[in-house]
């Protein structure tokens, strides 16, 4: 695997409860030194990962100045960034026709342009430097888009154009680019979902499928989900190998969708239809 002891990581959306703070943990496991960052709002829900060693900054993606602050404290006191994991982001559940547009841009500017920001404050450092490695997270549904989450698979699906595109430039500096496609794991991403949603007034032209649309914001928070803790770790190990993959594709699901990313568009259509109740109104 090599010699980890000195790699210094900087993970963005680590607050607990979600995915980010695994991944603190793993890289922490892995010896490596972990900035763990998050927006000020929920900075204190970071705060217990003094007893394990790592260091917390604010780091809000969406915003230049809080990005270029965060990057250029880090390297301030560690003299280098090798990894940065772009693991921020947020859920936007919704029609796409009813969907209100600062919803959708609110969850492109976090889960896309916000991967992004960090990417353009942290590449002169690691072309300086001859090396790094950029994880960004995607989404199988970045792959293959569903029914009621069109702003959340949309942003991730320019989270995967964006990945596939920096591997390829990033090349000739030596930098390695790595695109993280979970499935279903286990995380409060569906209560947070569904937080966001109760912000909304009642759907108008899509209220026969309010409970349908519920659903699908729960839905990667089934009893099968993937143990966060396991996830992590499985990313962790593959990231800081000697020749890191260009793509981890793990946890439940992945196999399901994988198939329809194959599958005739009506194939993937029927099965949508039926698995989100998008039935015709009566």
């Amino acid at each position: 695997m090599g010699d980890t002891n000195n790699k210094v990581v900087l993970i963005t959306g680590s607050a607990k409860g979600g995915i980010g703070y695994e991944y603190c943990k793993a890289f922490a496991e892995q010896n490596c030194c972990v900035v763990a960052s998050d927006i000020p709002q929920r900075i204190k829900d970071i705060s217990d990962f003094s007893s394990l060693n790592i260091e917390t900054i604010e780091l809000d993606v969406s915003s230049d100045q809080s990005v270029t602050s965060a990057v250029a404290t880090t390297i301030e006191k560690h003299g280098k960034i090798d990894i940065i994991v772009n693991n921020a982001g947020i859920g936007s559940i919704g029609p796409l026709a009813e969907i209100p547009l600062k919803e959708v841009t609110k969850a492109w500017e976090v889960n896309a342009l916000g991967q992004l920001r960090l990417v353009q404050q942290v590449v002169p450092h690691m072309v300086a430097n001859g090396c790094g490695t950029i994880v960004n997270v995607g989404s199988v549904v970045g792959r293959v888009p569903t029914p009621w989450a069109g702003s959340y698979c949309t942003s991730k699906a320019a989270v995967h154009a964006m990945t596939n595109t920096l591997r390829v430039e990033l090349r000739p500096f030596g930098i390695n680019v790595v695109l993280v496609v979970p499935g279903a794991v286990i995380s409060n991403f569906g209560s947070a979902n569904i937080d966001r949603m109760m912000k909304f007034p009642n759907w108008k032209l899509y209220s026969e499928f309010k409970e349908a649309i519920e659903e699908r914001a729960r839905a990667s928070q089934g009893g099968k989900a993937t143990n966060a803790t396991v996830f992590a770790r499985h990313v962790a190990k593959k990231v800081l190998m000697p020749r890191p993959p260009k793509q981890i594709v793990f946890g439940h699901m992945t196999g399901l969708f994988a198939v329809l990313s194959w599958s005739p568009l009506w194939v993937r259509d029927r099965f949508f239809s039926h698995r989100f109740n998008v039935k015709k109104i009566t």
